[in-house]
């Protein structure tokens, strides 16, 4: 999936190397949990545990599930949807946009029927019986956080099979749906760790689901999915506990940060009121490209939303970087030409 702009081709474009370039198209905590120095004594001459006990361990631990609640790993979030969709087969898919657009692609390669409903303004228009529902919460790219009960409840009543991805949802502090699991077995519940802990090179991401549910996914799947190296960093990462709060402190301060910043700048008629680790904006005059042409001379990469479903090339997302970071994005956009 297309998480962000392209680093390496805009760095290239512009002469110079990746790291140079300020990144405000992928929304990667700015934070790591843990250095890389804990891979060190990694042992790799052996396979790794094909069951991957020591790292659901950890997910249990940070992440405790009712019985009856079962997990499948996966290399990255994005292996998992796919996978789950290609096991469900869905005749008719209900996608809640914004959305990314490849939640459609990947409809359109298995055959879906797609119905897109529009959640800025038609959150509980009716949907098809016997459905697959997806439903990213906090959504993407604008970041606001839903409360689930009364969606789950329509959707059960419809007898749906629900897929929510709660990816973004360790930056806020409302719980997770995975407690209705217990109570409804089409329900099944995504989860990248990547964004969270900052590590979009560490490819782990997860379902949780009925166990029965579970049993079935894993007859498609390969051993063997994940490195030891992933598995060890993201074991430790996990049992750093207090960088949880730590987070979520520093994502709202700094969120605050770039709402100002894009503010003050004068370039927006809206700034969505989002709960992640990004904020989306849409543009007064400019489009996204024309924005980001005017910053490519001091280097900064943003992220234009219009290959999200109902939005248009003015919408602009941001993630949240640290202090340093959005002070030199304020300091560029107060001389973009409106």
């Amino acid at each position: 999936m297309n998480h962000g702009g392209n680093i390496y081709q805009f760095a290239k474009r512009l002469g110079c190397l990746p790291e140079q370039v300020l990144d405000f198209s992928a929304n990667i905590n700015p934070k790591q949990a843990v250095d890389l120095s804990c891979l060190q004594d990694v042992q790799l001459t052996p396979y790794a545990d094909p069951d991957y006990s020591l790292l659901k361990q950890a997910i249990n631990r940070r992440y405790p599930v009712p019985d009856g609640v079962d997990i499948e790993l996966f290399n990255g979030a994005s292996a998992a949807i796919f996978a789950l969709l290609r096991r469900l087969q869905p005749k008719d898919l209900v996608l809640y946009t914004p959305l990314y657009g490849e939640y459609a692609h990947i409809a359109g390669e298995l055959g879906c029927t797609v119905h897109n409903i529009n959640r800025f303004n038609l959150l509980l228009a009716d949907i098809p019986e016997h459905s697959t529902v997806i439903f990213v919460n906090p959504s993407t790219p604008d970041g606001q956080l839903y409360d689930m009960p009364d969606l789950l409840q329509k959707w059960q009543a419809a007898n749906c099979t629900i897929i929510i991805d709660e990816s973004f949802l360790d930056f806020c502090t409302a719980g997770s749906v995975t407690e209705q699991i217990t109570n409804y077995d089409k329900l099944y519940v995504i989860k990248s760790l990547s964004k969270f802990y900052g590590c979009a090179g560490i490819r782990i991401g997860f379902i949780w689901t009925a166990a029965s549910a579970i049993k079935a996914l894993q007859r498609f799947e390969p051993a063997w999915k994940l490195s030891s190296l992933d598995m060890a960093y993201m074991q430790q990462a996990l049992a750093n506990t207090a960088f949880i709060e730590q987070t979520r402190e520093q994502t709202a301060h700094l969120r605050a940060l770039l709402h100002q910043a894009l503010q003050d700048s004068g370039l927006f008629d809206k700034i969505y009121s989002g709960q992640a680790n990004f904020l989306l904006a849409r543009l007064t005059n400019l489009d996204g490209y024309q924005l980001q042409a005017q910053l490519e001379s001091s280097r900064i990469l943003i992220r234009v939303c219009d290959n999200f479903e109902d939005l248009d090339k003015r919408h602009v997302r941001f993630a949240v970087k640290d202090e340093q970071a959005i002070a030199r994005l304020a300091n560029s956009i107060k001389n973009i030409k409106k």
